[in-house]
Formats: structure tokens, C-alpha cells, sequence
């Protein structure tokens, strides 16, 4: 990687709201942030007389002028650069994962009883990125708050443990990994003693996570396994949480993301990093 955060700008208040995550997250690593406007976004579509190319142009270089600058008034010692690409805004955030550590991107809102949608452009980049995706809302998270991972003992993801304990370590926030299975009814029948699965599971759990534990020991960690949906017990652990990290398995067909993800991104009320992992 080459230490290099990607930071989707569109002029919205959500992008802005990323902008700022996305420049804290870079003073933390130590990592350049990269300013990115696609100037081909989706609702220009729907405009009648479309805007010639040199005022999309100059939007794009007012917009990240301004960005620069919002950037280096929260965070003055981190290097930015701007760039701006007349196409697609999934097509040049993806093609920015590929060398970036992290691609940062805003959410909107619906309300907190109906949670919020990531849009089109956020879920195909969470989807097919290279590495991993940010997704914020315009709401103002706890950078301190906990930090949450679902983690799925039939394909753990050594690139999901690592993401999220690299990223409460930088932070020195608590840690909560969070494991569920569901029983169906033929689970019942194979498995009639179900405190003698839930320990079976805490312990897979704690041996998932014990390399890690011990890279980091100074940080304060929580094992959660418990039956039930993975995503309701996210969204619920969610709440007042810094970030949430879930998987996308890199064997699953091109721009799917699961189930579980999906619900996330959706329902979470903090920022969610979808992580690729084998």
C-alpha cells in the first residue's frame, strides 16, 4: 500500500462529514489524504440541459479547493492532494482502492427510526473495492467509541481482525468481537444442548482472536458469541459505537456483499468499514 487514504467529495454534507473522518483517520496513520471528485455523479442524469465540460470543471476544482481546505483547518499536518476524473464516481473510487489503504466515503441519512441507506454509489464501492471502504453519515460519531467486528468462525478473515484491531489500537478504544449463529430447526435436532454449542463457540472465538490479543495486548477487548442474526446484533451493538467492520468474502461473486453487510451499512447509526477478506 502506499499510505494513501481516498476520500469520495460530491459538495454533499455527508461527503463533507467524510472529508473530516477521512483527514483524522489519515493524521493517524501517518498516511496522505486524496481528495477525489467524479464529475459524472448519477443525478446529473436527470438534469435536462446538461452542464458544458469546463463548468463541471471548475465546479470540481472550487469543490476540492474547498475540501483542501476543510481538510487542512481539522487536521494541518496531513499532506492532501486533489484529483478530479470525468467518469463514473464508483468507477474512480474503485479504481482508487487499488492503491489506497482505505477509501472513505458519505452516507445519507433517513432517520434514525428507519436507519440510513448507503446509496448506489456507496454500496457498488463497498462491494467491489480492492481494499477496504469507510462508509459516514453526516451525523457526528464518537471517534472514541468503541469499535465493533462481526466475525463469522466459518471463514474468519485474518484482514477483518486486523483492520479492526489496528484500528481501536490507534485509537485505544475498546474492542467487541461479535460472533452468531442461527438455529434452525435442524440445528435444534442436531444440537439439543444449546449452553454446550455457546461454549463451543466461545472458545473458537477466543482462539480466533488470541493471535491478535496478543499483538495488542494493551487493549481492552470483548469476545460476544450468541445466537441469533448477525446484523440485528451489530446494529444493536452499534449504537454508540465509533465504527462497526464487517466482512466481504473476496470468493463471493463480483459486488456482492452479503446479507449481513448490507443490513449493516443500512441500519448501523455510526460509520461501518466493509473489509475484503478471503
Amino acid at each position: 500500500m502506499s499510505g494513501r487514504i481516498a476520500v469520495g467529495v460530491d459538495g454533499s454534507e455527508e461527503s463533507a462529514a467524510a472529508v473530516d473522518w477521512a483527514a483524522d483517520e489519515a493524521a493517524l496513520r501517518g498516511a496522505e489524504l486524496r481528495l477525489v471528485n467524479a464529475s459524472l455523479w448519477q443525478e446529473h442524469a436527470l438534469v435536462a440541459v446538461q452542464p458544458a465540460r469546463d463548468v463541471r470543471a471548475q465546479r470540481a476544482r472550487d469543490l476540492l479547493a474547498a475540501m483542501k481546505e476543510r481538510a487542512r483547518a481539522r487536521q494541518g499536518g496531513v499532506t492532501t492532494s486533489e484529483e478530479e476524473v470525468e467518469d463514473a464516481p464508483a468507477t474512480v473510487l474503485v479504481s482508487a482502492s487499488a492503491d489506497s489503504e482505505l477509501v472513505v466515503l458519505g452516507s445519507y441519512g433517513l432517520g434514525a427510526s428507519v436507519g440510513f441507506t448507503a446509496g448506489s454509489v456507496g454500496q457498488e464501492v463497498a462491494a467491489q473495492a480492492h481494499g477496504p471502504v469507510a462508509l459516514v453519515r453526516g451525523t457526528r460519531a464518537d471517534p472514541g467509541g468503541r469499535v465493533v467486528v462481526g466475525v463469522d468462525l466459518r471463514s474468519v478473515g485474518e484482514e477483518l481482525l486486523r483492520f479492526a484491531f489496528e484500528f481501536a489500537a490507534r485509537r485505544s478504544a475498546p474492542l467487541r468481537v461479535v460472533h452468531t449463529w442461527h438455529l434452525t430447526p435442524v440445528h435444534h435436532a442436531l444440537h439439543p444442548h444449546k449452553e454446550e454449542s455457546t461454549e463451543a463457540a466461545r472458545t473458537a472465538l477466543s482462539e480466533a482472536v488470541r493471535p491478535h490479543r496478543e499483538r495488542f495486548p494493551q487493549l481492552e477487548v470483548e469476545e460476544e458469541a450468541a445466537v441469533g442474526r448477525a446484523a440485528g446484533h451489530l446494529v444493536e451493538a452499534a449504537a454508540g459505537a465509533g465504527i462497526v467492520v464487517v466482512g466481504r468474502r473476496t470468493t463471493a461473486r463480483r459486488g456482492h456483499l452479503g446479507a449481513t453487510a448490507h443490513a449493516v451499512i443500512h441500519h448501523a447509526p455510526c460509520p461501518v468499514a466493509v473489509v475484503p477478506h478471503t
